[in-house]
Formats: structure tokens, C-alpha cells, sequence
């Protein structure tokens, strides 16, 4: 009979607000340059035919309002982002218009990024996996169910404060590619799995962040997550 050599971890569950229900992590995908605005800031072109898909460890999700400053960098960067729950499977590759039915719950949450290794990286044309899947680079606030919220409208303004001063701002109405879109390309790439999370983009004014620094995150309507870098 074979055993473990250790005990194997847990997967990483976020809380449902308002609910005795937990979301199990299975990955995290995330998309790049999903606000035209922010490409540009960071020099980047924007292209309508595909997104850009990276990724984090399911470990990388982090809970606490108090949120560790990682080593290896002196320039970490703050991205506050829409988060996608998928709540079933998708067997096959999925068709425009159906995403939102394996939707089953949305939240906010940052994209956390050590801008430093990352451009270290670009330079040399290297993978950016240092810059984003270090511990704790996903900061989430609990997920609000979709029969509790339903589905955010693309007014929904999405934004970040930084010691009370807003840093970031847009409308989901404002993303390159829509939920739907970024569901359906996934599924094509990967098999997409109930415990899946979707990272949307981030818009313009993307900045640094020091220790001491407290961040109030918003996805109007939906929620709000109120933190500080330690």
C-alpha cells in the first residue's frame, strides 16, 4: 500500500458573502492589457484578437487585510482587478454566449506585481512568473454569489484608493474583451474547471506601493476589500 511522504495541502478556499459556502481554488488565470488605457500606460499595443492569459498559483490567494510586502523587489505594484468565480465544468471548448452560465459568483481583489523582476523580464523577453505568482499576489475579497448580485453591469465602476486617495478608475464597459469573450478563449486553451478564477484586467494608474500603505479595492455592487501592506 503506498502512502504520502507528507500530508497532502488543502486546496484554497474564498468565503461567499452572506453564505455558509466556500469556493475551492482550482487555478487562477488572468488577463493582460484588458483596459486600453493601461496598455498604453505601460507601453504596450493593443490587440482585439486575442488576450493575453497569464497566470498565479491557486495558493497565491490571500484572505487577510494585512498583505505581506514580498522580498525580491523594491517596487511593488498594485492592480485592482474584477474576479470571476467558475462554478461548473466546461467539458468542451465553449461558444460565444455561453460564459456567464459557468459563472457562479464575482469579487474584487489586486493583482499584485514586483514591477522590478517583471520589466527585468520583458527585457530579456523572459516569462513574467516571478513578477506575479510570488506568495499572496492575489489578494481577494469574499465573492458575492450570483443569485445573490447577479452579474455586474458594465457601468459598474471599478476602483482602487490608496491612503484615501483614488489611484484607479474604470468601467467594466471600459474592458477590451467582455467575461464572455475571455470565458469562451480560456475554455479553448485549457479544460476551464468549477473552482477556476478569472483576474479581468486592470485599469490605468497602476503605481507602487510601500509598507504602511492601506487600499480600499471596489467592484461597485458587488464588493469592496479594505487592507494594508505590512
Amino acid at each position: 500500500m503506498r502512502a504520502d511522504l507528507f500530508a497532502a495541502p488543502s486546496a484554497p478556499r474564498l468565503p461567499f458573502a452572506g453564505r455558509d459556502l466556500d469556493f475551492p481554488v482550482h487555478r487562477i488565470y488572468c488577463v493582460g492589457r484588458n483596459f486600453a488605457d493601461h496598455a498604453r500606460e505601460m507601453g504596450a499595443s493593443i490587440d482585439r484578437g486575442t488576450p493575453v492569459i497569464f497566470m498565479k498559483p491557486a495558493d497565491a490567494v490571500h484572505l487577510d487585510p494585512r498583505v505581506p510586502y514580498p522580498s525580491g523587489t523594491v517596487d511593488l505594484h498594485h492592480e485592482v482587478e474584477m474576479v470571476v468565480a467558475i462554478g461548473r465544468d466546461a467539458v468542451e471548448p465553449l461558444r460565444p454566449g455561453e460564459g456567464l452560465a459557468h459563472v457562479c459568483g464575482y469579487g474584487v481583489g489586486l493583482d499584485l506585481t514586483r514591477r522590478d523582476l517583471q520589466a527585468v523580464a520583458k527585457d530579456k523577453r523572459l516569462p513574467w512568473d516571478v513578477a506575479k505568482g510570488f506568495d499572496a499576489s492575489a489578494p481577494v475579497a469574499p465573492l458575492r454569489h450570483v443569485d445573490d448580485a447577479g452579474h455586474p453591469a458594465p457601468e459598474a465602476l471599478l476602483w482602487l484608493e490608496v491612503n484615501g486617495v483614488r489611484r484607479q478608475s474604470a468601467r467594466l464597459a471600459d474592458m477590451v474583451f467582455s467575461v464572455d469573450e475571455v470565458l469562451v478563449h480560456l475554455s479553448g486553451l485549457f479544460r476551464l474547471r468549477a473552482g477556476d478564477l478569472v483576474f479581468m484586467g486592470t485599469p490605468a494608474g497602476v503605481a507602487a506601493l510601500q509598507r504602511g500603505d492601506r487600499f480600499r479595492a471596489t467592484l461597485e455592487g458587488i464588493a469592496a476589500f479594505d487592507g494594508e501592506i505590512t
